[in-house]
């Protein structure tokens, strides 16, 4: 069994308490605030209960490029509603008040630069979250990013590619915290 520090995300603990016991993880997205905040608040609900380990909860970005069709299309609803990175936020608190289930923040990097990295970390801290993916962040332009959400107590979990290097990986490894995620390829 691998040790989990005291200042362990509930990320970092759940995948050891997977590691210990031979088990796979399932880690679910979901686009925060499609059809509205109410309704993903009970979409997590669900989600934790049923026993999904990860949840990464979408803020909606208004040119979602690197993402498919099903998630611009989500993100295109999502934002019609009204749905705000501080929404999100808001959101997160809530899920806090009756879910242990840990949480990511799956963003493009405008929204967060945009409030403030500081206020963002804390802000996702104080509510609750447990690690930030900046989807267009790359590990070379992460040095503050990492520094100031690591102060915060907040995973930072990058990208890795089909066509990524072993080196590049690496690289890619040593700035993640939580887990690395993997893009599938293309089917």
């Amino acid at each position: 069994m691998s040790p989990v520090s005291p200042n362990s995300t509930r990320i970092s603990k759940r995948f050891a308490e997977l590691r210990a016991s031979g088990e796979l993880g399932i880690v679910a997205y979901i686009t925060a605030g499609d059809p509205s905040l109410d309704a993903t608040l009970k979409f997590v609900l669900a989600l934790g209960d049923a026993g999904t380990d990860v949840i990464e909860l979408g803020v909606p970005f208004s040119d979602p490029l690197a993402d498919g069709p099903t998630i611009q299309r989500a993100s295109e609803r999502s934002l019609k509603a009204g749905t705000t990175l501080a929404g999100v936020l808001d959101l997160v608190r809530r899920i806090r008040e009756s879910s242990q289930v840990p949480l990511v923040l799956f963003s493009y990097y405008n929204p967060i630069l945009q409030m403030g990295l500081e206020k963002f970390a804390s802000a996702a801290s104080n509510a609750g979250a447990d690690g930030v993916l900046a989807t267009d962040l790359t590990p070379e332009e992460s040095e503050d990013y990492r520094r100031i959400l690591a102060a915060h107590h907040l995973d930072t979990i990058f990208l890795g590619a089909p066509t990524s290097t072993d080196e590049r990986l690496a690289k890619i490894a040593a700035c993640s915290s939580g887990f690395l995620y993997l893009i599938p390829e293309p089917a």
